[in-house]
């Protein structure tokens, strides 16, 4: 399912886009691969890895696990309705589950974060 906005991609737009994002990542994506990263859960996290159409923030392929943090441009209604949308596409396409987690809360709550990302890997 391409949600409003979104032609198909192919690996050769996503993946240079995808290390452009991993080369500057916002503040909170940064701290919290600094808590995700050398399977410091236990498992392997991607960040800013293609799926589909999309490139998502993080991913543990062992768990089926998309995690997205979501700062203030996330915050309107019409990007909720997106958001909310693009979750749905990845759960449908690609089995995964989706964990939105606010930026204010990886920035404010690290270990609330992590607990959160636990929870989820199930």
């Amino acid at each position: 399912m391409l949600l409003r906005n979104d032609a198909p991609h192919s690996l050769f737009t996503l993946v240079p886009r995808a290390r452009e994002m991993r080369r500057n990542p916002t503040p909170s994506e940064a701290r919290l691969w600094q808590a995700l990263r050398g399977r410091k859960l236990g498992v392997r996290f991607r960040r800013q890895h293609p799926l589909g159409s999309f490139v998502v923030d993080f991913y543990c392929a062992s768990r089926r696990l998309v995690v997205e943090v979501d700062g203030s441009a996330h915050d309107g209604d019409g990007r909720r309705c997106y958001d909310a949308l693009r979750s749905e596409s990845l759960k449908r396409g690609f089995q995964v589950r989706v964990l939105r987690l606010p930026a204010g809360l990886v920035m404010g709550d690290l270990a609330g974060a992590l607990v959160r990302i636990r929870a989820a890997m199930g």
